[in-house]
């Protein structure tokens, strides 16, 4: 399972940049890797682990803008197709990771 997190943050004042960059540098550090400028992904092995990264999302919230979070099955991110430039790119594979706890 793929969570995506998507979001649109203000940064007019210094103070709203900083908030976006903390969060930006909090997804990194959660694992997740940038897909575009404003969305995030990051493979999960279940629907608990779905929910642990949410719940850490949302202790991570600045106080502006709009965060959206959105789950893809393997079968989904499979499916997505992505062009750069004019040129069609590779059909996507989920990752083969085992998770030692």
């Amino acid at each position: 399972m793929w969570i995506a997190v998507m979001f649109d943050l203000p940064v007019v004042s210094r103070e709203e940049r900083k908030a976006a960059t903390a969060f930006r540098l909090s997804l990194l550090d959660m694992g997740f890797e940038m897909s575009q400028f404003s969305v995030y992904m990051r493979f999960c092995s279940s629907q608990a682990q779905v929910e642990t990264y949410c719940k850490r999302i949302e202790s991570a919230l600045p106080e502006g803008g709009n965060v959206n979070i959105l789950t893809l099955t393997d079968k989904q991110y499979e499916r997505i197709i992505s062009y750069q430039g004019r040129s069609r790119q590779d059909a996507k594979k989920a990752p083969e990771q085992f998770e030692l706890f």
